[in-house]
């Protein structure tokens, strides 16, 4: 780290400012995120106190944690009944790539993200590849649908040649702000980092799982933060979008 390297929060920054969250693990008591209504409230307005205009919710949806669709959507339409602020509100899910994600594939059982509709958020284990990870996009391509990779900066299996590889593919990937102040340790925030540099990313995401993951207030090297407002990366609303 070099001496004289400036740093800024995400609130300083205005990055979140009529922003977009691709990412969160909000929708309460349904996966590893937060359990509670009243905790969901209370992200939203600190969220809306940062000028954050719209959030997708993305529970888990895995062999581990196999939520329906029908319950989901139940849940989420609880949560907007209680919610009275105005962050525009939106279910997806985030999908493991594993039997049942293939399975619900070919039902189509699917909750897409993106105003398109047209895009499913996929992650992986974080220390080892799917058997047939490219194959399994292709044939989220092949339904009709884009890939969007959940935070592929915390795989530690993934080198520089796979990440052009997903970019040559068609598979777009999702940051976590989180990975820019290293929260996740030193080579996510590496990897994080040079993947903004070459304008990577397509969409961002706070992936928050309770009240404390505060990540406006994360410290984050002024010089990343303009590569990333600068970049094709979807942080406004209004601008290009899923």
């Amino acid at each position: 780290m070099w001496p004289f390297t400036s740093y800024k929060s995400l609130s300083d920054s205005g990055l979140l400012k009529n922003s977009i969250d691709y990412h969160s693990h909000i929708l309460p008591g349904v996966d590893d995120g937060v359990r509670t209504m009243e905790d969901s409230l209370e992200i939203l307005a600190n969220f809306e106190q940062q000028g954050i205009s719209e959030l997708w919710l993305t529970p888990h949806v895995m062999e581990d944690v196999p939520n329906t669709t029908i319950d989901l959507k139940a849940r989420f339409d609880e949560l907007c009944a209680e919610y009275k602020g105005e962050i525009k509100l939106h279910l997806a899910a985030e999908y493991m790539l594993d039997t049942l994600f293939e399975e619900r594939l070919q039902a189509k059982d699917i909750l897409p993200i993106g105003e398109t509709g047209n895009h499913i958020l996929v992650e992986t284990s974080y220390f080892s590849s799917p058997i047939r990870l490219f194959e399994t996009l292709e044939s989220i391509k092949s339904k009709g649908y884009y890939p969007l990779l959940a935070h592929p900066e915390r795989y530690q299996y993934m080198t520089e040649k796979d990440y052009k590889k997903l970019k040559a593919m068609g598979v777009k990937l999702q940051l976590n702000l989180a990975s820019l102040a290293g929260r996740y340790g030193a080579p996510e925030q590496k990897k994080a980092e040079w993947l903004v540099k070459k304008d990577m990313y397509s969409v961002v995401g706070s992936d928050t799982h309770r009240p404390s993951m505060r990540h406006w207030e994360m410290k984050i090297d002024s010089s990343v933060l303009k590569k990333l407002a600068a970049s094709s990366a979807n942080i406004k609303c209004g601008e290009w979008n899923l």
